[in-house]
């Protein structure tokens, strides 16, 4: 039984999985006649929840049409994934009591790589009145168009100069699209971004005025078509929640054992983890401020939150700054310092454990602010008792701590900022955040706590950080002679100096007993917990 159009009448037989009740071929026909969604990013939480979306949106009768899903930067992942199994996947959704629900996506009708065949494809489809919607996920490094000096980096330089006719940078790129429809029709259009970062659609928004002015400098474009970028095309802000690991080898041989052929997962050579199915957590959150220029599907029939601004800000902040991010991180750091395999195996050690709720419930939700359409305590509870929890959701810590420094300023440094700021709070009474960002300079020695080298996920700063820490001996606690102090003085990576509001004497405190030799991360989490 192979995963394909030809076989979906046998598949309709089998049990095991769920097919879509309606015609697949014909969703693709009316799509491609009258687009009415394209996304950019091939990647596995479009697969798996974007498509699901628009699924049951068909599947209720409120949609007569599927999404067209273009990638750029990773097009291996459409010929290897989409093509051979026609842009179907098996989304097998696991809760943590085993129970596997598989249900094959058909909602995805078309899957273009960005070559010249379908730049032409794309333009066409950009023409289409009827066009409501182009989204994304593409992640936050998408939207960038400068490293870390404020320079542009290499092919922003290069589609600047040259790249109207063939931009090559994702941004260029939807700047051109949106150029074609300009000249087309100047119809309104809006610009979906699905990215987990803060204030996502206001950065896709920036970025492509950046452009956009720098091409109308060069004259490729007019003054016009940038007043059209900022009247008729809306960027609403968004919050998505749902945790789409790399394809899991148990997922894998339940499907082969169902009867399906070729579900192996594969790494592509830009090191995208894809199979032709995707493994996905049972909770998820999708919150869109409800600012739609061309119509939009009804979301809110799928489970979607559509709300104002406001909302969406505090969901997004609630999320990232107390109930599910800094307690990820938190994880991942003293996982890999304790070398444990997933984030299951770090939720149920009694000490991590019990970290993730003094960071959670004791500090960070003391100034978090409720949406009201999410109670964060409940949220909490969820992440921590039914998410972590989830033995089938084969999440790495090496995955969750890459980038870490990058992180830390949102998922921790806006709870201190708020304990700076509050008159009933004081911030030097944080013990555990303190722990956490303890144990970050721990990791970043590159020493488990039995003494033996491990790698360091990757990070930007990861030489620079090295560089400051160089001295810092594991076993040698009197090899500190204050390197941490520099870093934690850096408002970029906290977000605020912890040198300057007190906080730093007590990370330096835990830091230093934690280097102590072997198991000293364990004894310094046992005696502060």
């Amino acid at each position: 039984m192979r995963l394909s159009l030809k076989d979906i009448e046998g598949i309709k037989k089998v049990k095991e999985i769920k097919v879509p009740n309606y015609n697949i071929t014909q969703i693709k026909e009316n799509s491609l006649k009258n687009p009415k969604w394209l996304h950019f990013g091939a990647g596995n939480i479009f697969r798996g929840y974007i498509g699901k979306i628009q699924q049951i949106l068909i599947e209720k009768g409120l949609e007569n049409s599927g999404i067209i899903v273009a990638e750029n930067f990773d097009p291996e992942i459409i010929e290897k994934i989409y093509t051979p199994f026609d842009n179907l996947t098996i989304a097998s959704t696991l809760n943590k009591n085993g129970d596997f629900k598989n249900e094959i996506i058909g909602s995805i009708v078309e899957a273009i790589k960005v070559d010249e065949e379908g730049l032409e494809k794309l333009e066409k489809i950009v023409k289409n009145e009827g066009l409501q919607i182009i989204s994304f996920t593409i992640t936050e490094k998408g939207y960038n168009l400068k490293n870390s000096n404020g320079e542009y980096i290499q092919v922003i330089k290069d589609d600047i100069a040259n790249g109207f006719n063939h931009p090559i940078h994702i941004v260029s790129l939807l700047t051109k699209l949106l150029y074609v429809r300009f000249k087309e029709n100047e119809m309104p259009l809006t610009l979906l971004s699905m990215d987990n970062c803060s204030g996502n659609g206001d950065k896709i928004k920036t970025s492509i005025l950046e452009v956009a002015k720098l091409w109308e400098e060069k004259r490729f474009v007019e003054n016009e078509f940038i007043n059209y970028l900022q009247e008729k095309i809306s960027y609403p802000i968004t919050m998505i929640d749902k945790i789409t690991p790399r394809p899991s080898v148990e997922v894998e041989k339940v499907l082969e054992k169902i009867g399906f052929e070729n579900m192996t997962p594969i790494v592509t050579e830009k090191n995208s983890y894809v199979a032709p199915f995707v493994n996905l957590e049972e909770p998820e959150y999708f919150v869109i401020e409800d600012r739609f220029y061309n119509g939009r599907p009804k979301f809110e029939e799928a489970g979607v939150y559509l709300t104002d601004r406001k909302t969406v800000e505090k969901t997004e902040k609630m999320k990232v700054t107390t109930c599910l991010n800094p307690l990820h991180t938190t994880l991942a750091i003293f996982g890999c310092l304790l070398n444990k395999k997933s984030i299951y195996d770090c939720v149920i050690d009694k000490d991590l454990n019990k970290l993730i709720k003094e960071v959670g419930y004791t500090e960070a939700l003391k100034v978090v602010e409720s949406p009201k359409i999410l109670d964060p305590k409940a949220f909490i509870d969820e992440v921590i008792e039914e998410r972590f929890a989830n033995p089938y959701i084969p999440d790495q810590p090496e995955r969750i701590a890459t980038d870490t420094s990058q992180k830390i300023a949102i998922r921790f440094g806006e709870t201190i900022k708020s304990y700076v700021n509050s008159e009933e709070l004081d911030v030097k009474s944080l013990k555990y955040i303190p722990l956490v960002l303890a144990g970050w300079f721990r990791y970043l020695l590159g020493v488990d706590d039995d003494g033996r080298e491990r790698s360091i996920s990757k990070d930007p700063m990861l030489e620079s950080l090295k560089e400051d820490m160089k001295g810092i001996e594991f076993g040698n606690p009197e090899s500190y002679n204050g390197q941490l102090r520099k870093i934690l003085k850096n408002d970029r990576i906290f977000g605020i100096d912890l040198e300057d509001i007190g906080v730093s004497e007590r990370v330096e405190k835990y830091f230093i007993e934690m280097i102590e030799g072997k198991g000293a991360v364990r004894k310094t989490l046992e005696k502060y917990l």
